[in-house]
């Protein structure tokens, strides 16, 4: 008789257990984590398929309510670091190593999924009428369609949740079943807290511009040291600006639309360096230029239009018909009057893989 009443107790149990782990459980322990937290800060790693290359990602996302986001990304290979911010001012694209940012109006990050964000994630599961959900060892997994308007071929992905009914994994698959980003959490805090400046551009710039007034006084210094001649004034705007690299080689797109085809290369000296100007004509002509990517003295603020994409191993800023970006000391510009947003970003993602990234 008692091991009757044992039996039936575990039957119990698994029963509970069950009951406290199916979808609806999971999926409401989930909504209010994400929709009862003020501020969130979370750390992980993500990587990124590029046509045949892989580019890895450090990512620290810190999360404010009133919709305040700063999303620093560090290319794991070269270190190039730079900052999508959206604060009450608008969003930015920030490199800080240029002390250069793009500023432009935009509903980002409510226009497409975003695999580092929590709200995003949640959305994407919500929207989804028929996702499916798991439940094994190691916590729970929710499969649901994805929004990527510039790349159709991100179909699904996958959403691994811990035990604490937080993410720890996220894998966005193409129309191939092939994983093309997957996001892996490290910490995740809902508690955190930040100060009323940290979602200022200022915070991500000032460094830099520190470092360049220290440098600035240092060399006054050693001029009053040194006795020298008397000098005219320094009748030079105040925003000088500083080869980062040099331009080696041209660089060519790896795809090309079908019959479209370079027609002509110019190398132009400007006030501030050489730019290379690439045109292709044929069924999707397109203008490519490229220069030597400059240090500002002072923090530039550019303003434009469009929206962040991470390309490959860079950011840049797309809109209708043109793309901007810096990858590796180099700014590249791309405008097509007929190419459609898809298009235009499979030749972008083209250039953008490159030997001296890997």
């Amino acid at each position: 008789m008692k091991k009757v009443f044992l039996c039936l107790f575990l039957v119990c149990l698994m029963v509970t257990g069950c009951a406290r782990h199916n979808e609806k459980e999971v999926l409401k322990e989930f909504q209010d984590k994400v929709n009862n937290t003020n501020a969130y800060y979370l750390t992980g790693e993500m990587e990124l398929l590029n046509n045949e290359d892989v580019y890895n990602y450090s990512i620290a996302v810190s999360y404010k309510r009133d919709d305040f986001y700063k999303i620093v990304l560090v290319n794991k290979v070269n270190d190039h670091k730079q900052v999508i911010l959206r604060n009450g001012e608008g969003v930015y694209i920030v490199t800080p190593s240029l002390n250069k940012s793009f500023k432009f109006q935009s509903d980002w990050p409510y226009n497409n999924s975003q695999v580092y964000l929590l709200s995003s994630l949640l959305d994407d599961i919500t929207n989804d009428e028929n996702r499916t959900f798991e439940d094994n060892a190691d916590g729970y997994i929710f499969t649901s369609t994805v929004n990527y308007p510039n790349n159709e071929k991100l179909v699904k992905q996958k959403i691994y949740l811990g035990k604490d009914y937080l993410p720890t994994k996220v894998e966005v698959i193409d129309t191939d079943r092939k994983t093309q980003i997957m996001m892996k959490f490290d910490k995740i805090d809902l508690r955190t807290e930040f100060n009323d400046t940290y979602f200022d551009l200022n915070t991500i710039l000032d460094t830099n511009t520190a470092q360049n007034d220290k440098k600035t006084e240092e060399k006054k210094s050693e001029e009053t040291e040194t006795p020298t001649e008397t000098q005219e004034p320094n009748t030079e705007t105040e925003n000088k600006t500083e080869e980062t690299a040099t331009i080696d080689d041209i660089i060519y797109p790896m795809y090309l639309p079908v019959n479209t085809y370079l027609t002509s290369q110019e190398r132009v000296n400007t006030e501030e360096g050489e730019r290379l100007i690439l045109t292709f004509t044929g069924d999707k002509s397109f203008v490519l230029m490229e220069e030597v990517a400059k240090y500002s003295d002072i923090p530039e603020i550019i303003p434009t239009y469009g929206s962040p994409e991470l390309i490959g191993s860079s950011l840049a800023v797309i809109n209708d018909n043109s793309a901007n970006w810096f990858d590796n000391g180099i700014e590249y510009y791309l405008v097509s009057d007929v190419m459609d947003t898809e298009e235009l970003l499979e030749v972008v993602r083209s250039i953008s893989v490159l030997p001296v990234s890997k």
